[in-house]
């Protein structure tokens, strides 16, 4: 099964899993890539997975490319709205275009994040 890693993280955070990775590498550690999108915060990642957004990824997870009027037909959404959804979310990383349509080339998402109390 193959799964999206969703994050907090700041842009020092990713740079420390990419040097580290590197280091591995360099060692001759076999280093698996994860595939991951990172959000600086949660107000972030909140905005671009909303509800509705993110019933487009699970209508898309494990099926392939489809095209928008379909992923609109799955979603019991209109077309024009899905098309909006759909940009936000390919320049999020979290779904790709195709020749054939769009698709989420994973099974399902894990979100790795903590939430603490403000200070």
């Amino acid at each position: 099964m193959t799964t999206l890693i969703v994050r907090l993280s700041t842009i020092a955070d990713a740079k420390a899993r990419f040097v580290a990775a590197g280091e591995r590498a360099l060692a001759g550690e076999v280093v698996d890539a994860v595939p991951s999108v990172n959000f600086a915060s949660y107000d972030d990642m909140h905005r671009v997975l909303a509800p509705s957004r993110l019933a487009i990824v699970k209508a898309l997870a494990g099926r392939g490319a489809l095209s928008i009027r379909e992923v609109a037909r799955r979603v019991d959404r209109d077309v024009q709205a899905v098309h909006r959804d759909i940009t936000t979310l390919i320049n999020a990383g979290v779904i790709d275009r195709t020749e054939s349509g769009v698709e989420f080339p994973y099974d399902r998402i894990h979100f790795e994040f903590d939430v603490s109390a403000a200070a």
